[in-house]
């Protein structure tokens, strides 16, 4: 193992994760506010009015981010999880457990965001769309694994199982991203893709893209936080938390 490789493996300990999560947080969170203001401003001031569909488009630089986010959250906390019983260390199941709240907070954001969408555009809040079940299937992954986690009192016992039903869940997400490819959906196809010219103009997907970052580094910021808070919970037996200023008395 390289000098490098040592370095990091010693944040897999609470004990080191703990103050460095406590210096990135402001980071991320002012990284997070700048860009959201930002791309706030250049989605519903700065960028045009589409021919189509009008102003009411505009919703897609809250919507599609969200989705973005609740299935690329789901994939780090899953691969947590994968850490987590793998390796069998503590700090990769926190980190899972820190990111489903707010994976399922972009879940349901998405899915909100959405049904506004699809009410001027399919004349429904709501239509049983490939899409639109498999990202509700997503949503209710994420409450089905925070809800298993609280109803095991043994953390370890609640760290393993939980993370075996996130694993099973990962296969809904490829179904999500390549719904509208597989079946015949209401949903729009890919505006952005790897392998295809933008369908948008340059300032909307600049907005999509900003907004994008800044639900990232939320999500960054806001999952340090929690886990901080996780950590100290779950390790309020050990000295070096007794030795805290926080939870001195």
């Amino acid at each position: 193992m390289t000098m490098a490789g040592i370095s990091w493996f010693k944040y897999s300990a609470p004990a080191n994760f703990y103050p460095l999560a406590g210096r990135l947080i402001p980071w991320f969170g002012a990284a997070a506010a700048i860009l959201a203001a930002i791309g706030l401003y250049i989605g519903f001031v700065v960028a045009p009015t589409d021919y189509q569909q009008g102003e009411a488009y505009r919703i897609i630089f809250i919507h599609v981010p969200a989705a973005w986010m609740a299935m690329f959250a789901y994939l780090v906390m899953a691969g947590w999880c994968a850490a987590s019983l793998i390796w069998n260390t503590r700090m990769s199941a926190m980190m899972a457990q820190a990111i489903a709240p707010t994976g399922a907070m972009f879940a349901f954001v998405s899915l909100w965001t959405g049904a506004f969408w699809g009410r001027p555009t399919w004349g429904a809040y709501w239509v049983w769309d490939a899409r639109l079940t498999s990202t509700l299937i997503l949503f209710f992954l994420y409450l089905g694994y925070m809800a298993l986690r609280a109803a095991i009192d043994d953390e370890r016992r609640a760290d393993r199982a939980s993370a075996l039903l996130a694993l099973v869940g990962v296969v809904n997400v490829p179904i999500i991203y390549f719904s509208v490819r597989w079946w015949n959906t209401l949903h729009q196809g890919a505006t952005v893709s790897m392998t295809a010219a933008p369908k948008m103009a340059q300032t909307m997907l600049a907005a999509m893209l900003i907004m994008s970052f800044a639900a990232w580094f939320y999500t960054i910021a806001v999952a340090l936080h929690r886990v901080r808070s996780i950590v100290l919970e779950r390790e309020a037996h050990t000295d070096w938390v007794r030795a805290l200023p926080e939870t001195a008395r």
